[in-house]
């Protein structure tokens, strides 16, 4: 090869090396920048709520057996609960929290009617706290009970 074409090669790696560099030094300050705003993204955007409903009378103990209930210390429940919109997640949900309750004997949702019935122990539970189990039960807001009828 004669010298001519070592200088053109020269030449195009050199111009080559320049369009690669030039590219970078675009790109860069684009890649930075894209970086920060996925960042603020992931550390500006958190939902910062709190969930804990300060329910403390309302606390259940969960126990493998079930005490038995004095026939004279049964006491039913029937009550309408608004704000179910399915049955395997709102009414099953809220059954299976009101069948955790130490004193609950029987709970029993019916989704399609939109009631519950809960059979419970009146030196236990009172009807305030069995609402307030479920109005606190989901996110504290979805559900509200009335008619509560003893």
């Amino acid at each position: 090869m004669n010298s001519h074409c070592f200088f053109l090669l020269f030449l195009i790696s050199n111009n080559m090396k320049m369009n690669i560099l030039k590219q970078i030094k675009m790109n860069f300050p684009k890649s930075i920048l894209t970086m920060a705003v996925v960042s603020f993204l992931f550390v500006g955007c958190k939902e910062k709520t709190n969930k804990s409903i300060p329910v403390a009378s309302t606390e259940k103990t969960v126990t493998k057996e079930k005490k038995e209930i004095a026939a004279t210390n049964l006491q039913e429940a029937n009550f309408k609960i608004d704000g179910m919109t399915c049955a395997i997640g709102c009414a099953k949900t809220i059954e299976e929290e009101l069948n955790g309750l130490d004193g609950v004997k029987t709970a029993k949702v019916d989704f399609e009617k939109k009631s519950a019935t809960v059979s419970f122990d009146k030196t236990i539970l009172t009807p305030e706290i069995i609402t307030k189990v479920v109005q606190a039960t989901g996110d504290g807001k979805t559900y509200k009970v009335s008619n509560m009828k003893i």
